[in-house]
């Protein structure tokens, strides 16, 4: 079985994450400040290094000011015309 963190629904997580941060205007480095973390800590996740569970999803979402709920839905409507085109 493939590594999870190659999946093709992984990788729309991570995109969407990417996106988010870009919309707002933010480096990498901001978003850690943010999150009192490192920038690394930022770019592993967003290259498929390092895994985020959903209490780390939920703080990263807080810092880019998200809607959890729309992102979410974004996610599924993604996944879902991902996986038609499959």
């Amino acid at each position: 079985m493939a590594n999870p963190i190659h999946d093709p629904n992984s990788q729309v997580f991570r995109q969407m994450l990417v996106d988010a941060r870009t919309a707002k205007g933010l480096l990498q480095t901001d978003l850690a400040e943010r999150l009192n973390k490192t920038q690394s800590f930022v770019s592993k996740y967003e290259r498929g290094e390092r895994r985020i569970d959903f209490p780390e999803f939920v703080v990263i979402a807080d810092a880019l000011e998200l809607d959890l709920l729309a992102f979410i839905e974004t996610y599924r409507t993604r996944v879902a015309a991902l996986h038609r085109r499959i």
